[in-house]
């Protein structure tokens, strides 16, 4: 088991070691199992490199993002602008359903509404807008549509784990209410987490995960 000191060096070195991110930029603090990431980077694709690098360090229990985008002069850009381009981006994107998604800009922030049947859609939206130039945040408000014929969403995702990764599917309980899904159960790291919370979603007529996992200090 790392204890906190050991954590802050592995989450700095991997920021050090991640060609997207400016790790100088950024400070790493541990308590308790949990990293608090706190800075200031040039643009929201790094902030995320930043968060997607912190993730892949074992041993953390949870991550904290404290990190502002302070936009240079070259990646300024109007709102008008971004909502334009977002629009076409969305349009342009083969993953994503052809007008179930809109984007509103206000000061940089961009805020994803719509509702869309899956949600690796979903993610494909939020995913697509991430290396867009100007855009200081992003907030994803797209819901998911119920479907009436779930059958056992369940056993389903029992079935998709041990298929993906048996020693995952051991240690995991799910309950289905509905397209309610609740994960039980221990995981090795954050990122194996949420691949975990990823194959639960991809279950046809999942509308909402919610994770009771812990991760393995």
């Amino acid at each position: 088991m790392k204890d906190d000191r050991q954590l802050e060096a592995d989450v700095a070195a991997e920021l050090e070691y991640d060609p997207q991110v400016n790790a100088e930029a950024i400070d790493v603090s541990v308590r308790n199992g949990v990293a608090a990431l706190q800075g200031v980077v040039g643009t929201y694709s790094e902030r995320r490199a930043a968060e997607a690098a912190a993730l892949r360090v074992a041993g953390l229990r949870g991550l904290v993002t404290m990190v502002d985008v302070k936009l240079q002069p070259v990646h300024r850009r109007s709102d008008a602008e971004i909502a334009a381009a977002a629009e076409d981006l969305l349009r342009w994107h083969s993953l994503v359903p052809e007008d179930k998604v809109h984007a509103e800009v206000e000061d940089g922030w961009v805020t994803l509404e719509g509702e869309v049947d899956y949600e690796y859609q979903r993610v494909s939206a939020e995913q697509c807008l991430r290396h867009l130039v100007g855009v200081r945040h992003l907030d994803n408000k797209i819901t998911l549509r119920p479907r009436a014929d779930a059958g056992d969403i369940g056993a389903k995702i029992s079935a998709a784990l041990a298929r993906h990764a048996r020693r995952e599917a051991d240690r995991i309980a799910v309950d289905a209410q509905g397209g309610t899904i609740t994960l039980r159960g221990r995981v090795g790291s954050l990122a194996e987490r949420d691949a975990v919370i990823g194959t639960a979603y991809g279950a046809q007529g999942v509308t909402e995960v919610v994770s009771e996992l812990e991760v393995a200090g």
